[in-house]
């Protein structure tokens, strides 16, 4: 796999290493982005016809280039790393050493046991040693991963050592609160269902006090 940046290279390899880097097929990396476009399209083509629907009609033509652009660009640019986000840091001058916590993170993701989106907000927060990240890039970490066919638990995970390793401090808590359209528009059709995850290391594993202030921030009680 190709790797982009310094940072990108960091949060790949602490993923792999951790064995939770998504499955990828290295054999169809030298695919170039346009003849992959040409080759979602037209699979994407044979799969609506064979649920019987006419791609000659006008609404539905444009549909299968649709999907894979949005499949490449969009929903799915998590799986490419040129895509990570460009991270800039601020050394910690003023040795700040209490919680930074960002929430109400806006993520959407999609299933991939049955590609059908997940949405939610996450709840990030970090205490710094030598480095303090930009609040806005969190959130672009964070979106990054989502974008993705992801479950759950590893998006959670992925996020916490991710931030883990960039940031060079242990100390790092992520909870993240979704829904899944697997179960509120199919299956059991349970449309009230939420699921929540979190993931806690450092000071946030070891320390109570500073978990009970985390949670309380965030009004997860």
């Amino acid at each position: 796999m190709i790797i982009f940046s310094k940072e990108a290279h960091i949060a790949y390899n602490v993923l792999l290493k951790k064995k939770l880097e998504n499955s990828i097929l290295k054999e169809y990396n030298d695919i170039n982005e346009k003849e992959r476009e040409l080759l979602i399209s037209k699979y994407i083509r044979k799969i609506m016809i064979l649920l019987n629907l006419d791609v000659k009609n006008e609404s539905l033509k444009n549909t299968p280039n649709r999907i894979s652009k949005m499949y490449i660009n969009e929903i799915f640019s998590g799986l490419n790393y040129k895509n990570f986000p460009k991270i800039t840091f601020i050394d910690n001058v003023i040795n700040s050493n209490e919680m930074i916590l960002v929430k109400n993170i806006i993520l959407f993701s999609t299933c991939e046991h049955h590609l059908i989106t997940i949405n939610g907000q996450a709840t990030i927060a970090y205490i710094p040693q030598k480095k303090i990240i930009g609040l806005s890039k969190i959130n672009r970490i964070v979106q990054f991963y989502s974008k993705r066919p992801q479950i759950q638990e590893r998006l959670t995970k992925q996020i916490l050592f991710v931030l883990q390793a960039l940031l060079e401090t242990n100390s790092v808590a992520v909870v993240i609160n979704m829904e899944h359209f697997c179960v509120k528009a199919r299956g059991v059709c349970d449309v009230n269902s939420r699921t929540i995850t979190s993931s806690f290391e450092g000071l946030f594993k070891s320390d109570k006090h500073l978990r009970n202030e985390f949670f309380l921030h965030q009004n997860i009680t």
